[in-house]
């Protein structure tokens, strides 16, 4: 079984896949490939992600299917549209919503270049505006049963003309209604993963919270989050040992055009334990709204 890293895909350009045809290849991950495709029946261009089954196993077969069916039966401007779920001969695949734009996660990366370290984190006014989108997306699916578990800034797209953040990647996404074949399993991004991921415990909604708090920190500060962790093993580790004095420096200490009660909501959301963290993704939003009428007005 080879690596989707190593894997030549040009004999696909040009395939007829369900109701469209393959272009040109887009992106690829651990979890598989995406391609750009058109659309014939509604002449429009849409993305395609294939996974080969020469590598397919049972969990990553089932993490595919997951990504598939938990995007699909979700209905919201800000979480990513599938349109079609099948497999070929050669690979499983699904159809979806092609976002023009970059990541969070690239925005990100640009503004830590910046030679004036003032400017190394992203505007507070963005920053909210699009985290508040994100938690009414997580609000939403939590609402249908599904949690995401792998909240990160690479999995916000942001759309290029209308800068609206889009929900992507379900792939370690869970539906509480159901059995989970993974529940046994660590599964997440170090830096976003809630300590009861990192212990494997039963995982409900508030692990997304726990998710969104620290991507809120860390795009809120000038600065890494985590500096000088030598590995995942020990941020892992480190999170699980300081529990809630893992961010030692408030963000309004980092980051001057920040007031004090941004680091009140951004504590509560990352709380070691789940019953101190806010309870809804709803919770969250609204005092992030309160917080931007207060000091960012339109």
């Amino acid at each position: 079984m080879g690596s989707i890293s190593k894997m030549k895909f040009d004999h696909l350009l040009g395939a007829q896949v369900g109701t469209s045809v393959l272009i040109r290849e887009l992106a690829r991950g651990g979890m598989g490939v995406i391609f750009i495709a058109y659309q014939k029946s509604l002449k429009r261009r849409i993305a395609v992600k294939i996974l080969p089954k020469s590598i397919l196993t049972p969990i990553t077969a089932e993490f595919f299917r997951q990504e598939a069916e938990s995007a699909a039966i979700l209905s919201h401007p800000n979480i990513i549209q599938v349109y079609e779920v099948g497999e070929t001969h050669e690979f499983l695949f699904f159809t979806m919503q092609l976002v023009r734009g970059y990541s969070l996660d690239y925005y990100l990366k640009k503004a830590r270049k910046n030679p004036l370290p003032s400017r190394r984190s992203l505007p507070v006014k963005f920053t909210l505006k699009v985290m508040i989108q994100v938690l009414d997306a997580l609000d939403y699916a939590h609402g249908q049963e599904i949690i995401h578990r792998d909240v990160k800034p690479a999995n916000v797209l942001m759309e290029a003309h209308t800068k609206r953040p889009i929900l992507m990647d379900f792939g370690l996404a869970k539906v509480t209604r159901g059995d989970d074949p993974s529940s046994s399993m660590m599964l997440g991004t170090p830096i976003y993963m809630a300590p009861e991921q990192i212990l494997k415990k039963d995982v409900d909604s508030r692990a997304d919270i726990y998710a969104v708090g620290t991507m809120l920190f860390e795009m809120l500060i000038p600065q890494p989050l985590f500096r000088g962790m030598k590995s995942a093993t020990e941020l892992l580790a480190t999170k699980i040992e300081l529990k809630d004095d893992l961010f030692k420096e408030p963000p309004s200490k980092l980051n001057p055009r920040l007031k004090p009660e941004i680091d009140e909501i951004l504590l509560k959301a990352t709380r070691y334990e789940p019953n101190d963290r806010y309870q809804t993704c709803a919770e969250f939003k609204q005092d992030l709204e309160k917080y931007l009428k207060k000091y960012e007005p339109e």
